[in-house]
């Protein structure tokens, strides 16, 4: 199983029209509520679906590690 949390950035396989390929994680459930970083589409995806088009997890930008 993949751990995605909320506020987690994808790097996805298939990017959306607009040419962006990060996602932000807006919720977890049994579907993905992401958010493409570069237009603001928001799409609700299968948790399967999801993790199978996941290429790699971006950390949160605003989480500071100190």
């Amino acid at each position: 199983a993949v751990n995605i949390q909320i506020g987690d950035r994808l790097l996805m396989k298939k990017p959306p029209p607009c040419g962006g390929k990060i996602w932000k994680v807006t919720r977890i459930g049994l579907d993905f509520r992401l958010v493409c970083e570069t237009c603001g589409r928001e799409i609700l995806i299968p948790r399967v679906k999801a993790e199978k088009g996941v290429k790699r997890i971006l950390p949160d930008e605003s989480v500071t590690n100190s």
